[in-house]
Formats: C-alpha cells, structure tokens, sequence
C-alpha cells in the first residue's frame, strides 16, 4: 500500500503544472512582496484543491528548476489530496483509520485536510516546534487528531517525528488566523509560541507502514533531512464534528464543493 500512494504521487507531480509565482524571477523588495503574496494567496485557497508547495532554492533565476522535479517539493495538499489523489479508502480503509477513530470513541470524525510530505534527501526542511490546534482550532479544543503514516521508515538520521511527552495537557498560546478580507497578508498570528526546552524532545522513529497518532495539542517537530534517503509521509488530521464548531477565524474553511467529508463509511 505504501509503494502503491508513492508511485501514485509520482504519477502527480509527473504531470503537475508548477504555479507560475513560484516560477517568476523577482529582482526587488517590491517583487519579493508579489510573490510571498503570491504563496499566500496559493496557500489559502488550497483547502478544496491540490496544490504545490516547494522547498527552497529549487528554481533558478530563470524558473527552472535546480533540482530533479520529483525531489523539489515539501509537500502536496491540502483539501482535494484525499479526493484526486484516490487516498479517501486508504484513509477509510488501508490504514484502519475508521477503526482507530471508533477505539478512541469518535463519534463523527470528519476529514478536515490531507497532505503527501517528501522530506526530501539532503534538502528536506526542518518543521519548528508547534501545536496543530494552532492551525487547525476547534471550540472546544482537544477534538482534532493527526494521522502521520510512514511510506518509507522515519528515522532520527532522515527527519522522523520528536515530542515532548505530556505538552498536550497545557493549552496553546498562539493560533494562526484569517485576517479581515481585502487586507494583506491574508493570515496573522495570536498570541506567541512558547519557548521549548530542546532537551524535553523524545524522538519517534517509525517503520515503513507504521503510523503516529498526534494530539491536536502535543507540541512536535522534526528536523532537516540532511541524510540520503527521503523521508515520504502521508498524513491527514481528523475532526470529531459532534458538538464542536470549527473556528470561522481559521486558515482552513469547507467549501460547497469540498465540505469536510465523513470518515465513516455507511
């Protein structure tokens, strides 16, 4: 099942349409300012859509790339991956999500986003400390939950997952939020990450097919990939929609198109 979504990500970025910001040669502050709001625009309109996101340095001044096409991305996500990317029974199905989540007493999970991480070798970049609840808040909290599935073994060497054990238990102090409409830049931070003692970290290495299972809260990070092997992960995080309200104020909103769809099969 691992090799089987790899090969199928292969598929897409074999045929992906590179956007054309991250393309543009840009020469002044101004320009620089075009396209970070270029990102942003990209980054926000991507929950109902598959998009294409890069890890730095993998265009030249001309556009093109530095770097093979299938080793130049971070990731691919957010809201249509799980859709087009024909993941939706693997995340019912393959990785015996839907009987987790019933274990864990989730009455109506529903699937909020989905992304393919390539932590790529050499060049994978490191992922700073933080909470999901940041990004992804829900009233009350603690009702989302990360899925983190190793397509190739994580490793300390490759960038595998660390945690501090029990930070799950003390809130959030910052959250990422829309900013009014027509202003720029299109998302803004409340409140302010915390300092984390490095040495409170425990690393979890995985085996291939192996999956985490991340609290909305645990703060986590993991590190550059300056190894030879990449790092493949497809991760998605789920909602238990029962008496919660998804914060209108996040990056992340269902569309008419794309609502969150129901983890549950009937």
């Amino acid at each position: 099942e691992c090799d089987e979504l790899r090969q199928r990500m292969t598929q897409i970025v074999d045929r992906m349409d590179v956007p054309r910001h991250c393309r543009t040669t840009f020469s002044t502050y101004h320009d620089q300012q075009l396209r970070e709001q270029g990102n942003a625009d990209y980054f926000i309109t991507s929950g109902d859509k598959i998009c294409f996101f890069f890890e730095k340095d993998v265009f030249d001044d001309k556009g093109e790339f530095t770097v093979p096409k299938q080793q130049s991305l971070n990731k691919v996500g957010h809201g249509e991956t799980h859709r087009s990317f024909c993941l939706r029974s693997h995340i019912q199905k393959c990785f015996l999500s839907q009987g987790i989540a019933r274990k864990l007493g989730l009455v109506n999970p529903v699937i909020l986003q989905s992304m393919y991480i390539f932590k790529q070798p050499r060049i994978g970049g490191e992922v700073t400390p933080h909470q999901d609840a940041t990004f992804l808040h829900t009233e009350p909290l603690g009702r989302v939950l990360g899925f983190w599935v190793a397509l190739e073994d994580a490793t300390v060497n490759n960038g595998c997952l660390w945690f501090i054990p029990g930070s799950h238990s003390s809130g959030i102090s910052r959250r990422m939020v829309r900013t009014p409409k027509g202003t720029y830049p299109l998302t803004d931070f409340v409140g302010r990450e915390r300092a984390y003692d490095k040495e409170k970290f425990v690393a979890a290495p995985v085996k291939k097919g192996g999956a985490v299972l991340i609290h909305g809260e645990v703060v986590h990070r993991s590190a550059e990939n300056t190894s030879e092997d990449s790092r493949h992960v497809y991760a998605f995080h789920l909602m238990e929609a029962l008496d919660t309200r998804w914060s209108p104020e996040n990056w992340l909103q269902p569309t008419e198109e794309l609502p969150f769809p129901p983890l549950y099969t009937k």
